[in-house]
């Protein structure tokens, strides 16, 4: 708890500082009014991230996952990985021990990563912003998924038939919520949940 209200406090504290530094407020209407616009969408989808990630992640990791940050697009997929390598469970001990290493190694290469990116980033723009790379940029949370998918449909493919046919039915009938990774995620794990239990009452399983 100390440690989760320290990085609360660090959080806010940065555009407190920068208000005070550069002595410009915005004001309480302008907040007001910015928070209605992200805050109902950014709220839901906080309360099912921590409700469908935490018991995948354990302790450690999820406090690590959602300080740091990237949880869905890679804190998750890193964690899962590792658990499948070391062969142990997600709820267990071991497994928690091990998704908070990978997640906490994931944060250290990736704040490498982006420091050597912004330090190169007027080198490797011309790259990054090529028309050959864009379709690659546009596809890396499903290739993520995709990667950790075959494992995992491949072990319980009676669980993944509802999320599936639920996702590419909505996708194909409204392909503007390709851009809701975010909460369409969440809500595909918490159909496979419910299909799982379903389908164990019925002995199916």
């Amino acid at each position: 708890m100390i440690w989760i209200w320290l990085a609360v406090a660090v959080v806010l504290l940065v555009p407190i500082v920068i208000c005070i530094r550069y002595q410009s407020w915005p004001g309480v209407m302008p907040v007001v009014k910015g928070l209605l616009g992200v805050a109902p969408i950014f709220w839901t989808v906080g309360f099912i991230e921590v409700l469908t990630y935490t018991p995948m992640l354990g302790t450690g990791g999820t406090f690590l996952g959602f300080v740091t940050g990237n949880v869905t697009s890679l804190k998750v997929p890193c964690a899962l990985n590792a658990m499948e390598s070391m062969h142990v469970n997600s709820n267990s001990e071991e497994g928690d021990v091990v998704a908070t290493i990978a997640i906490a190694t994931s944060a250290i290469v990736t704040t490498i990563i982006i420091s050597l990116g912004v330090l190169l980033f007027s080198y490797m723009e011309p790259v990054l912003n090529s028309e050959m790379l864009k379709p690659a940029f546009d596809n890396i949370l499903p290739a993520l998924f995709g990667g950790l998918g075959v494992v995992y449909i491949s072990k319980n493919w009676k669980i993944s038939i509802a999320p599936l046919v639920f996702m590419v039915v909505l996708f194909i009938l409204v392909p503007t919520l390709s851009g809701s990774v975010g909460v369409l995620v969440p809500v595909g794990a918490l159909i496979a949940i419910g299909v799982a239990r379903i389908l164990y009452k019925k002995g199916v399983l």
